[in-house]
């Protein structure tokens, strides 16, 4: 049947599909819904100073904002959390304050606190101890740095793991501390639950060894620039450190990974930063290399249009495209249509490019966030199909010692006791003469409260979870992970 005739027999599309499609436009919230911010004008919000100082960094702060539109059990909710739990301090920018309960206008004391609570932004930026699980708060195999990144340094803070790749950690703060981190080891200040680690050797000598190993490693081609974030880097330092990056022949790809193009846009709306990028740029481009800039959005209500706006402004300044990563969290987006949501939102709002969904790592006070490997494999079943192939993001599981690998890869599965093993086709910078190493299979624990009852009583009597344990082996592991920064 001809599209014509189609039209003429009044065929219209599909209906009942199990996702239905519509695009909408981005919406910034109003800021003064909250009290605190009831005389922020649009001048104040839009500058990254105003932002940077008025972030939320304690109970105090968020009381002022938000007054008694949340009520007392909220706070107290939150006060133990970040004294009993919470491997990351807090630091909430306005921008991404501003996302959570978008649509609910206050009416009166505690009104707000419903919607707080369920807030899927609130989740993981302001996690609470109600939030997290009694029955198994973290698995027994949850570590500090669960992918184990330090163990991979060939230079204080640059990870080489895959064999063309490498991870440069240039620094250890963000503009905002989500509280699922994958790097709760060493990025942010120490919490009551954890003591951080912290770089030894100076700044510039550290930059100055990683540059100098990549000018002696011909097979890295593509470095990831992260930490922390780059956004907290001034911008001087970080185009000198990317100038140099861009005078050594083997490097083809460079990727800024930035947070605050989602938590604190204005920071890559900065002309300055701006014109800097497209210095950066162009020198890229004359090369031969492609700059990239990868964020992190976890829920469409983040994606507003001063994200767009900055988007925007570094396409056009020069990098090759703008692009999201992830992580899939119960309570925030772990169903098919609040991931086709965000999805859309990036892509048709922001022009970012949907790219990556990473399952939530093996760290300590996880497993609330945590799914399944069946689950993950589900919801990439889910959402294929809505979107064009070349934005239709990967959910990826980060297996210990091996890397990135798609949900579906895996070898072998017990779906009983959650143990899903996996296999690699490469060395990492560790495995030099082990020759087993492609051999062997990598395990990766499923949250234990998904398991069947069997499953979880099989873990019960193999698992040690007196807390007192738990404690004396995340300070052994410090210790060993400090003994390992100063061997640098």
């Amino acid at each position: 049947m001809s599209i014509e005739t189609s039209i003429a027999a009044g065929i219209s599309e599909p209906a009942g599909q199990p996702y239905p499609y519509a695009r909408v436009d981005l919406v910034e919230p109003d800021w003064t819904r909250f009290p605190g911010w009831k005389d922020v004008t649009a001048e104040d919000w839009a500058s990254v100073q105003w932002q940077r100082a008025h972030c939320v960094k304690n109970i105090k702060q968020l009381r002022e904002l938000l007054g008694d539109l949340v009520d007392e059990r909220f706070y107290a909710d939150l006060e133990r959390d970040q004294t009993e739990r919470a491997t990351m301090s807090m630091l909430v920018p306005p921008q991404m304050l501003n996302t959570m309960v978008p649509h609910v206008v206050p009416s009166g004391p505690g009104s707000l606190t419903d919607a707080f609570y369920a807030d899927p932004i609130r989740h993981y930026m302001l996690p609470v101890f109600s939030d997290r699980r009694t029955d198994w708060p973290s698995h027994p195999h949850a570590t500090r740095d669960s992918l184990h990144e330090h163990d991979m340094w060939v230079a204080e803070g640059l990870t080489h793991r895959y064999p063309t790749k490498v991870l440069a950690e240039l620094l250890p703060t963000c503009p905002q501390y989500c509280g699922h981190c994958t790097r709760m080891d060493l990025v942010g200040n120490s919490t009551p639950t954890v003591e951080k680690l912290k770089f030894v050797a100076k700044p510039n000598d550290r930059l100055s060894d990683m540059l100098d190993y990549l000018r002696r490693t011909p097979s890295v081609r593509d470095v990831v620039v992260s930490g922390g974030d780059v956004a907290n880097m001034p911008w001087p330092r970080l185009e000198a450190f990317l100038d140099s990056l861009l005078e050594i022949d083997n490097i083809r790809d460079i990727r800024l990974a930035t947070k605050a193009l989602i938590g604190l846009p204005q920071h890559w709306s900065q002309p300055d930063v701006v014109e800097g990028v497209g210095r950066v740029a162009r020198t890229a481009r004359s090369r031969g290399v492609s700059i990239a800039i990868h964020t992190h959005a976890n829920h469409a209500q983040s994606v507003t249009p001063a994200v767009a706006e900055a988007t925007g402004l570094l396409l056009e300044a020069g990098v090759r495209d703008v692009r999201n990563q992830g992580v899939i969290l119960n309570g925030v987006n772990a169903d098919p249509h609040a991931l086709l949501d965000l999805c859309f939102a990036l892509l048709d709002g922001a022009r970012i490019m949907p790219y990556y969904f990473y399952m939530c790592d093996l760290i300590p006070y996880s497993e609330h966030w945590r799914i399944s490997v069946a689950q993950a494999q589900h919801l990439q079943h889910q959402i294929m199909g809505y979107l064009p192939g070349f934005a239709t993001p990967r959910i990826v599981c980060d297996v210990p010692f091996v890397g990135k690998r798609w949900v579906h890869q895996l070898a072998d599965y017990d779906t009983e006791r959650g143990i899903s093993h996996w296999t690699k086709n490469y060395l990492t910078s560790i495995e030099a003469g082990q020759a087993d190493a492609l051999q062997r299979t990598y395990e990766y624990y499923d949250p234990i409260h998904t398991l069947p009852s069997t499953g979880q009583s099989w873990w019960a009597s193999h698992a040690d979870l007196d807390e007192t344990a738990l404690r004396a082996a995340e300070v052994a592991e410090a210790s060993r992970r400090t003994a390992a920064l100063q061997a640098y």
